[in-house]
């Protein structure tokens, strides 16, 4: 990494850092039964979560249940959250298990019904980001879309952050408690599988 990376990275980490802060405060309203800053903390939050879990469990069809069942779990917990600085590395553990729990008791499936416009609708965004703009048409989104539930969890959870979310490095590193030359040795290896799985199948 040149001088420019290093110097720009330390500053997105300084950010980091800020942000942090401020959302430790507002976990701490919480704590104390403020409804508007519990939720501020859903909405700012929904997106993420949803990401984590699609990430995890590469089902677009359990989404929005598995995302209901972290934010009940996270309000019935929040107490038990000792600094509020950590609340995205917790919340991303309840997230995690929470769609790991979801696809063990669910057989997995493959329905040609169900394609990348049911990611975005779970994701609760339209805006899809990055090589997920392949997937325009009925034929190319459900090639496009089992390619990404076949990809690892190490890799398919990163690649969700990165091109759904569009997360920095420095932001993925910080939920999945990675450095960041480790996420994008992921990603790279991310996009290698989905290249290589859908050659032939869709034209970027």
């Amino acid at each position: 990494m040149n001088r420019d990376g290093r110097r720009s990275l330390s500053n997105e980490m300084a950010s980091v850092s800020l942000d942090l802060e401020a959302l430790g405060h507002l976990v701490a309203e919480a704590q104390r039964g403020d409804r508007p800053a519990a939720d501020r903390l859903v909405r700012e939050h929904q997106r993420w979560v949803c990401s984590v879990i699609y990430g995890v469990s590469g089902r677009p069809d359990l989404v929005e249940d598995v995302a209901q069942q972290v934010w009940t779990q996270v309000w019935q917990r929040l107490d038990s959250l000792k600094d509020p600085r950590r609340l995205r590395s917790w919340l991303y553990t309840i997230a995690r298990n929470a769609a790991i729990d979801a696809g063990v008791a669910r057989k997995r499936h493959r329905d040609a019904n169900v394609g990348l416009d049911a990611v975005k609708d779970g994701l609760g965004d339209r805006r899809a980001p990055g090589p997920v703009r392949w997937a325009m048409g009925n034929e190319t989104h459900r090639a496009l879309l089992g390619a990404i539930e076949a990809l690892p969890a190490i890799y398919r959870e990163p690649f969700a952050l990165r091109h759904l979310e569009d997360w920095s490095y420095a932001r993925i590193g910080e939920a999945l408690g990675l450095p960041v030359e480790t996420v994008e040795t992921r990603l790279v290896r991310a996009r290698r599988l989905l290249r290589e799985s859908l050659k032939g199948k869709i034209e970027p």
